[in-house]
C-alpha cells in the first residue's frame, strides 16, 4: 500500500480542500479539512505569539466537540506537548494533573462550564485560559480570542506529542510522556506504524473512522488523529448510545471503527428487532481495547458483524503490542493475539520466566522504548523487570500458550487472596456478564476474619430487573457450573450504577475502598 500520501491536515487541505475531515454524528454539524486546517493554525500562532515554544505543555478539558480535534493538532503541529484530560474528574483531579503536566494553556469547552469555574482558582501556573461555545468568569471566548490571528502555519511547524495520563483506576493518575522518533509534523506515523495501518488495519484515503468513546482518552484521540494523517473523514459521537452507533455505521458508511467491550455488550442486549435493523455492510475494519471483553460476548460479535472484529492489547506507555484477528480468536478464543511489537514475557514475582500455560506478570522486551512517567522517574523504573532493564509491565497478568499468544487475567492490583488462593476476578466477571440479567458486574476481595478477604459481586441488573435476595441466589447458581467453586462469590450485591468510566475502564479502586472502609458490607 502506497503510504507516501499520509502526512497531515495541511497537506491534505492543500490537495483536498473541500474533503471533509469531521463530522459530529450527533448533529451532523461538519469541518472539511481547510477549515480544520485553518483553524489549527489560528490557534498555533495565538500560542506562538502568547511565547510558547517547542516542548511547553497545554491541556484541553472538553466534552466531545468538533473543535477538540483543532485544538489537538494546533499542538501537533507546534512542537507542544499537549495533554487530554479527563472532563469526569473532580475539579481536585483535573487542577493535579494541570499542574503535574505543567501546562500554560488550557481550552475548556461550554459542556464542562460547572467544571472549569472550580477550576479557576486552582491552577494558578496555568494563565492562558480560553473556553470553546461560550464564556465564564475568567474563561474568554476561544473563537473571539484566537479569529484574529492568521490562517496560515508556522514557519518552523514541527512535531508535537500527546502526553495523556493514565486512568488512575489503581491509584494517582501518571503522566506518561513518550519522546516523538521524528520532529517532522508529516512524521507522525512511525515506519512501524505506518506499515500496522496499512497492510493490518487497512486504513486508505477514503476511510471513514466511527468514534463513540470519548476523546480524552488516548485509543480515541490516537485512532482520530491517524486517520486524519491518513486524509479520511472522523464521525465522532457527542455521547455513546448503542442504536445511535448501528444507525451513524449505516448513516455514514462507517469503514473503520474502534470499541470498549462494554459497548459490545450494550449493542447486544438490545431487543433484536432493532440490533438487526441497520446496514453494516460497510464495515471492513472494528477494533476493541481498552478493557478485557468476554468470550461469550466476542463470539457474539464475530457471528454478527462477521471476521470485521479485531483486536490489540498495548498500553499507553508503548511498551508492546499484541494483534489478533477474527480467525485467530475463533482458533483461540480469550487470547489477545501474538506480540506484533516488542516480544512478551511472563515472569513470576522473582522476574523469572515462566513457562507456557503459566501465570505471571507479563512484560514486553523491547529496545528503545522513549515513555516515561512525567516527573516520577521511581514509578517509570518500577516498571523495568530486575534483571532486564529493557523489559517493561504496566500491572497485567496473563499467560502465554506454546505458539506465543497471549491471555490476560487480570490486573495485578485487582487479585483477591483469599484463604491463601490466588483468584481473579476477570473469569468470574466475564461468566456473569453473560447472564441475561446481568447489565454490569465487577468482582472485588472484601474483608472477612477467616479468609482474610472474600469474593463478592456487585451487579449493575439490566433494564426492567428486579433486584433482591432470589436475583442474588440464582445469580451465584449459575456460576457453580462455569467457575472453580473457590472462584464463586459468597455474596452479590446490587447496585443503580457501577463506576465504570466513559473508556470502559472500571474504577475499582473506588468501589473496593467503599466496601474496605465499610468492613466488608454493603456501603
Amino acid at each position: 500500500m502506497d503510504t507516501s500520501r499520509w502526512t497531515y491536515p495541511g497537506d491534505h487541505a492543500r490537495r483536498n480542500p473541500d474533503k471533509v475531515a469531521i463530522i459530529n454524528g450527533t448533529t451532523g454539524a461538519s469541518l472539511t479539512y481547510a477549515e480544520l486546517d485553518a483553524r489549527s493554525n489560528r490557534y498555533a500562532q495565538y500560542l506562538r505569539a502568547q511565547g510558547l515554544r517547542a516542548g511547553d505543555h497545554v491541556a484541553v478539558l472538553m466534552d466531545n466537540n468538533i473543535r477538540y480535534f483543532e485544538i489537538v493538532w494546533a499542538a501537533m503541529r507546534s512542537g507542544l506537548v499537549i495533554t487530554a484530560i479527563n472532563r469526569f474528574l473532580t475539579p481536585d483531579e483535573a487542577a493535579y494533573i494541570v499542574a503535574d503536566s505543567n501546562a500554560k494553556a488550557i481550552v475548556c469547552s461550554l459542556g464542562v462550564r460547572d467544571l472549569a469555574e472550580a477550576l479557576s482558582d486552582l491552577m494558578p501556573a496555568c494563565p492562558l485560559r480560553l473556553m470553546v461555545d461560550g464564556t465564564a468568569d475568567g474563561w474568554p471566548s476561544f473563537e473571539a480570542t484566537v479569529a484574529g490571528y492568521s490562517a496560515e502555519p508556522l514557519a518552523d511547524e514541527q512535531l508535537g506529542v500527546m502526553m495523556l495520563y493514565s486512568s488512575g483506576t489503581t491509584g494517582r493518575p501518571k503522566g506518561i510522556l513518550r519522546t516523538p522518533h521524528t520532529t517532522d509534523v508529516r512524521g507522525m506515523l512511525d515506519p512501524f506504524r505506518r506499515k500496522l495501518h496499512g497492510e493490518q488495519y487497512g486504513f486508505f484515503e477514503d476511510m471513514v473512522y466511527l468514534s463513540p468513546a470519548p476523546l480524552y482518552h488516548a485509543a480515541p484521540l490516537g485512532w482520530a488523529i491517524s486517520v486524519h494523517v491518513i486524509g479520511g473523514t472522523v464521525v465522532f459521537m457527542e455521547k455513546f448510545d448503542p442504536a445511535q452507533a448501528l444507525a451513524l455505521i449505516q448513516r455514514y458508511r462507517i469503514t473503520h471503527s474502534q470499541w470498549v467491550p462494554t459497548m459490545f455488550v450494550r449493542m447486544l442486549k438490545l431487543p433484536d428487532a432493532e440490533r438487526l435493523a441497520y446496514d453494516l455492510s460497510s464495515l471492513r475494519f472494528a477494533v476493541h481495547s481498552a478493557a478485557p471483553c468476554p468470550v461469550d460476548v466476542k463470539l457474539k460479535m464475530i457471528e454478527w458483524w462477521g471476521p470485521v472484529i479485531f483486536e490489540y492489547y498495548g498500553s499507553s506507555e508503548g511498551v508492546g503490542l499484541t494483534t489478533i484477528t477474527s480467525e485467530e480468536y475463533l482458533a483461540r478464543p480469550g487470547s489477545v493475539g501474538r506480540s506484533v511489537l516488542g516480544t512478551a514475557h511472563v515472569c513470576d514475582d522473582e522476574g523469572n520466566e515462566l513457562p507456557a500455560g503459566e501465570t505471571g506478570l507479563i512484560y514486553f522486551g523491547r529496545d528503545n522504548v522513549a515513555f516515561q512517567y512525567h516527573n516520577a522517574p521511581d514509578k517509570t523504573r518500577s516498571t523495568q523487570h530486575p534483571r532486564h532493564p529493557t523489559w517493561m509491565a504496566v500491572g497485567d497478568v496473563g499467560y502465554l500458550d506454546a505458539e506465543g499468544y497471549l491471555y490476560l487475567t487480570d490486573r495485578k492490583t485487582f487479585m483477591i487472596i483469599s484463604g491463601g488462593v490466588n483468584i481473579y476476578p476477570q473469569a468470574i466477571e466475564d461468566a456473569l456478564i453473560s447472564h441475561p440479567k446481568v447489565g454490569d458486574v465487577a468482582v472485588i476481595g472484601v474483608p472477612d476474619e477467616e479468609m482474610g478477604e472474600a469474593v463478592k459481586a456487585v451487579v449493575e441488573v439490566a433494564p426492567g430487573i428486579e433486584p433482591g435476595a432470589a436475583l442474588a441466589g440464582e445469580l451465584i447458581a449459575y456460576l457453580r457450573d462455569k467457575v472453580a467453586r473457590y472462584m464463586v462469590p459468597k455474596s452479590v450485591d446490587f447496585v443503580d450504577q457501577l463506576p465504570r468510566l466513559p473508556t470502559g475502564k472500571l474504577y475499582k479502586q473506588a468501589l473496593r475502598k467503599r466496601y474496605w472502609e465499610a468492613g466488608g458490607t454493603n456501603p
